[in-house]
C-alpha cells in the first residue's frame, strides 16, 4: 500500500540503521583514526600494504575505489534476480549483515593489522551499498509520485538523526575514555566500529519486519532466461535506452556525483592531514554537518515542490562548485568550519532530491525497481569509482589534497551543464510534471 505512514516510517529507518556506517566509518572516527595510526615518525606517510608501498590516504581512497567497482558490477545482476524472484528483501538483509560484522570486525584494526583493516573497511563498504540500493528500491512502492519528495527527505533526516546519536555516544568514549577505565588510546576507536555494526543490525530489524518482500515479475519472462539474471538486466536496459530524459538525467547525475560522494568520503581525512583538526574537532565538524543536511533535506524537498527538482539541484551545484574553491584555498579551522557548514546544507538536500527525482522519471507501476535503481546506484558507484581515484592519484601525484580538491569542481561543472540543457530543453517530453 503506498503512502502508509507506518511502512514509510519502517522504511526511514533503515536509513537511521546504516547511516551511523556513513557517519562514524566513512566521515568521522574512521578516517581520523586511520590518518593518525598509519602517520609515523620512520615512514610518514607512507605504508606497506600486502607488500606493495602506499600513500596512506591515497590507500583507503583506492580500497574504497575497489569496493564501489565491485559492487558497480554485481548490482545490475542482483537486483534483476530481485525482482524476478521477488526477494530484494532478502539481498537487502545478506548485504546489511556483511556490512554490520565488517564494522565490528575493525575493533581488531590496528597498524600491524592494516591489511585486516582495510579488507573489513572494503567489505564494509559493500555491505552499505548494497543496503542502500535495495532499500531505495522500495521509495516507488511506498509512495505516490506526489509524495516522494517528502518521503525520500524523511529517509534521509532519519538518517541524520540516527547517525548523530549514535555519533555523541562515540564521542564521549573518545573524549573521555577515563571515565571508562580505558587506557589504551586505540580502545575509543575501535569500540565505536563495534558500536556502528551492533547499532546497524538492531535497527535493520524494524524494516526487515515492515517492508514486503517484493513482487515476483513472473508475467514478462520465464523462470528459465533469468537464471543469472541478465535477461531481466536486458530488458530493463532496454525500456532504459527509449527514455531519453532519464539518460540524460543519469548523465549529469553521473558527473556530480563524483564530486559529491568524493567530497563526503574524503573531508574528515583532508581536516586531519591538510589542517591538523585532531579526532574531536572533525567529530564535532561532522556533527554539525550532519545536523545542518537534515535541514538541508527538508529545505530543498520544500524548493522542489515550489520550482521544480531540476532548477533546485542546478542551483546546489554551483554552491557545490563554490566549496571546491574554498577548499582548495582553506587555511584554518574557522574557515573550515564555514565550509562544513555549507556543504551540510546542500549535502542531505542534493542526495534527497536526486533520489526522488530519479524515482519520479521511472515508468509507472514497473515491479522492476530493484532493476532501474540498480542503474541508478551503478551510475553513482561508477561516479564514486573515478571520483576517488582521481582524487587519490592527483594528490599522489602532486603532493597535495588541495590540487584533488580543486579538481573536483570540473566533475560538478559537466554536471551542471547538461542539467541546464536538460532544464531548457523545448521536447516536452523532457521535463514531466512538478519536475
Amino acid at each position: 500500500m503506498q503512502n502508509n505512514e507506518s511502512t514509510i516510517k519502517s522504511w526511514a529507518m533503515f536509513d537511521w540503521a546504516n547511516s551511523a556506517y556513513n557517519l562514524v566509518i566513512t566521515s568521522t572516527i574512521f578516517p581520523a583514526y586511520y590518518t593518525i595510526i598509519t602517520t609515523t615518525q620512520e615512514y610518514g606517510d607512507q605504508v606497506s600494504f600486502f607488500g606493495r608501498t602506499f600513500t596512506n590516504t591515497a590507500l583507503s581512497n583506492y580500497a574504497l575505489s575497489v569496493a564501489y567497482l565491485i559492487m558497480a558490477l554485481l548490482l545490475p545482476v542482483l537486483s534483476s534476480i530481485a525482482d524476478f524472484r521477488g526477494n530484494k528483501k532478502t539481498f537487502m538483509k545478506a548485504f546489511t549483515y556483511m556490512g554490520a560484522i565488517a564494522c565490528a570486525g575493525l575493533f581488531f584494526f590496528k597498524l600491524e593489522t592494516l591489511e585486516w583493516g582495510i579488507i573489513c573497511f572494503v567489505l564494509a563498504a559493500m555491505g552499505y551499498i548494497g543496503g542502500v540500493m535495495f532499500n531505495n528500491s522500495y521509495l516507488p512502492e511506498i509512495a505516490t509520485v506526489d509524495q516522494q519528495d517528502r518521503v525520500s527527505a524523511k529517509g534521509f533526516a532519519y538518517g541524520y538523526v540516527g547517525s548523530v546519536i549514535l555519533q555523541v555516544i562515540c564521542f564521549v568514549f573518545v573524549l573521555k575514555p577515563e571515565l571508562f577505565g580505558i587506557t589504551d588510546a586505540s580502545i575509543p576507536a575501535r569500540l565505536s566500529f563495534l558500536l556502528v555494526g551492533i547499532w546497524w543490525i538492531g535497527f535493520a530489524q524494524i524494516p526487515f519486519r515492515k517492508l514486503p518482500a517484493g513482487s515476483r515479475d513472473h508475467a514478462k519472462i520465464s523462470k528459465s532466461q533469468v537464471s543469472n539474471g541478465f535477461e531481466e538486466l536486458l530488458k530493463v536496459w532496454k525500456q532504459l535506452k527509449t527514455m531519453t530524459v532519464l539518460k540524460r538525467f543519469l548523465l549529469a547525475f553521473f558527473f556530480y556525483s563524483m564530486g559529491v560522494q568524493t567530497i563526503m568520503l574524503v573531508a574528515a581525512g583532508f581536516g586531519e592531514k591538510v589542517l591538523k583538526l585532531g579526532t574531536s574537532k572533525l567529530i564535532a565538524i561532522i556533527l554539525v554537518i550532519q545536523i545542518v543536511a537534515i535541514l538541508g533535506a527538508l529545505i530543498m524537498s520544500y524548493f522542489a515542490k515550489k520550482y521544480g527538482n531540476i532548477l533546485v539541484i542546478i542551483i546546489v551545484l554551483v554552491i557545490w562548485i563554490g566549496v571546491c574553491a574554498a577548499a582548495y584555498f582553506v587555511q584554518n579551522e574557522f574557515q573550515f568550519y564555514i565550509i562544513a557548514a555549507v556543504v551540510g546544507l546542500v549535502m542531505g538536500g542534493i542526495q534527497s532530491i536526486s533520489r526522488s527525482t530519479y524515482s519520479k522519471f521511472l515508468p509507472h507501476n514497473t515491479p522492476d525497481t530493484a532493476s532501474f535503481f540498480s542503474f541508478y546506484d551503478v551510475t553513482e558507484k561508477l561516479a564514486i569509482v573515478i571520483g576517488l581515484f582521481s582524487f587519490a592519484y592527483i594528490e599522489e601525484f602532486t603532493g597535495s589534497m588541495r590540487n584533488s580538491a580543486i579538481s573536483l569542481a570540473g566533475f560538478f561543472i559537466l554536471g551542471l551543464i547538461i542539467l541546464i540543457s536538460l532544464l531548457f530543453s523545448k521536447k516536452e517530453e523532457v521535463i514531466p510534471v512538478n519536475l
